[in-house]
């Protein structure tokens, strides 16, 4: 799948995937999302490359991980292609094409486990200070 990163770049399609990946990561870190995770799917399904995934135990925070995610993708040239969900809802989705960002109240996530469906997918390192 194409990479995400819009602007005229020298990164490959491999690390500009990484990029993005690590760029969303980081803006949900900076709302104090949990557990955030990204699996690399490529070559196990075709829906998308990546997988990001992080609890929002709140409303507010749901919103504010969201709509940082949205501005800071915004930012560097990307839009999401579609979007799911409700701030008041359990679970917001996020379609940037090669990844799809989930957003889960605890729940949510615990009910679905995308964790444990995806969990034999190699994961990101994201390099998130803790």
């Amino acid at each position: 799948m194409a990479a995400l990163i819009r602007k005229k770049s020298r990164l490959t399609e491999d690390e500009s995937l990484l990029a993005n990946t690590r760029r969303i990561a980081d803006l949900v870190a900076d709302k104090k999302a949990k557990d955030i995770k990204a699996y690399d799917l490529r070559g196990l399904t075709i829906m998308a490359d990546v997988f990001v995934i992080c609890t929002a135990t709140s409303e507010p925070q749901m919103k504010a991980v969201y709509n940082a995610v949205r501005e800071g993708m915004r930012e560097i040239g990307v839009a999401p292609l579609n979007t799911e969900g409700t701030y008041s809802g359990e679970w917001l989705l996020m379609d940037f094409g090669s990844v799809l960002f989930h957003i889960f109240r605890p729940e949510s996530r615990e009910f679905y486990d995308l964790d444990g469906l995806w969990g034999d997918a190699p994961r990101i390192p994201l390099e998130l200070e803790e």
